[in-house]
């Protein structure tokens, strides 16, 4: 379980520090909703993200019932998502503004003033389970967790666990910030949100890349 865990870990510090998602709670925040709104996207992201890790774990895991281990295509898996995650980080790195100019900021953050609390979930959902960079991450994260503890599923459900917290204290952080503060929470919440959007590329690319040494690594020494 130890094992499961640890090897996971650095993925789900990935999600954690994931900038779109806690600046779309950070927006939720200064909504007309704002407490419902926050609570059920927080809650629907750990959901989402700790069935998904799960699924993927007991998949993996499943391929290899006994003591002898994971079988060779799971190092393979891992090479795969490890050149994928070091793609995603020369893409984000392209994508970066450029010295001088302003991020360009998603439109459906423009709608966020308007969500209910079941279009946040919805967004907490595509977000954290469907949003290519976050799936992929959720993915590594699982193949790690079903590889180190192949056949146990107390292990790999207790590590999905553990990685959904993790990968959700992003998300929760500012939510804190919100009931801690009092009047000062939206200037705070205002300064995390320009913060982030100005240096999600830079933040992504270096995760990215090491994740992605990472997972290479791991599906060598499975080799």
């Amino acid at each position: 379980m130890g094992a499961a865990i640890g090897q996971s870990l650095p993925v789900a510090v990935g999600v954690l520090v994931s900038p779109l998602p806690i600046v779309a709670v950070v927006l939720m925040l200064v909504s007309g909703r704002a407490r419902a709104n926050a609570t059920a996207f927080v809650v629907v992201w750990f959901v989402a993200v700790g069935a998904l890790v799960l699924a993927v774990a007991l998949l993996t895991g499943a391929a290899a019932p006994d003591d002898a281990g994971p079988p060779t295509w799971v190092g393979v898996v891992k090479l795969v998502l490890g050149v994928l995650l070091l793609l995603l980080a020369l893409r984000k790195w392209q994508g970066r503004p450029r010295e001088g100019a302003e991020p360009a900021t998603p439109r459906w953050m423009a709608a966020i003033d308007a969500f209910t609390p079941a279009r946040a979930a919805g967004l907490a959902l595509l977000l954290g389970a469907v949003n290519p960079k976050n799936l992929l991450l959720a993915v590594s994260g699982g193949a790690a967790i079903g590889s180190a503890a192949p056949g146990d599923t107390t292990a790999a459900v207790v590590a999905a666990l553990v990685f959904a917290l993790v990968a959700s204290l992003g998300v929760a952080a500012p939510v804190v910030v919100y009931l801690t503060t009092g009047p000062r929470a939206e200037s705070l919440l205002a300064g995390l949100r320009t913060w982030m959007v100005r240096n999600d590329a830079v933040i992504m690319t270096v995760l990215l890349l090491v994740l992605g040494a990472k997972m290479i690594g791991d599906g060598l020494t499975a080799l």
